[in-house]
């Protein structure tokens, strides 16, 4: 029987547990990209609990361990999602989209969703794409990752573009 798992907001009392999870989680990206300076590695705990408040995390539970968390940002219309993470042993179970999901349906009134990940970053670019984010914008970050911005477009909501009704 597969473990029940819930999804919380985290609190400034979890920054400790996601940070140990990110850790964990990124080291199969500092492989891809045989980086093992890549940011979410190298986060501190001061840092991670400085993000709390600017940032509203989620956290996946399953029998009181955090196996999950996503962190999002809202600027201006559109809420940036960012370092999704899912425990190794807890991957392809749905973890991962019941988290940006559970986001997207937060904050309905946003007019777009935007997050990134590197390119080589095969399963994580499958996931965004199956959840209906499209690619638009790509760049170098250090001399070993280029990474690859996607959004999700809200239907119905209207970008404010500068333009004017004449």
């Amino acid at each position: 029987m597969a473990k029940k798992v819930e999804i919380f907001q985290a609190t400034l009392e979890d920054a400790i547990g996601i940070l140990d999870l990110q850790k964990l989680a990124y080291q199969s990206e500092a492989q891809i990209y045989n980086d093992w300076t890549l940011p979410p590695l190298l986060q501190t705990v001061k840092e991670i609990q400085g993000e709390f408040k600017t940032h509203l995390f989620l956290k996946a539970v399953s029998e009181h361990s955090i196996i999950g968390s996503v962190r999002t940002r809202i600027m201006g219309d559109t809420c940036h999602i960012g370092r999704l993470i899912v425990h190794p042993k807890w991957q392809n179970q749905g973890i991962g989209s019941r988290l940006i999901i559970e986001i997207e349906l937060m904050y309905r009134d946003v007019a777009r969703f935007e997050l990134y990940t590197g390119s080589n970053s095969i399963r994580n670019l499958h996931l965004y794409h199956k959840l209906g984010y499209r690619e638009f914008r790509r760049e170098p970050s250090g001399s070993k990752v280029e990474l690859v911005y996607l959004e999700k477009v809200v239907i119905g909501k209207k970008k404010n573009i500068g333009y004017k009704n004449s």
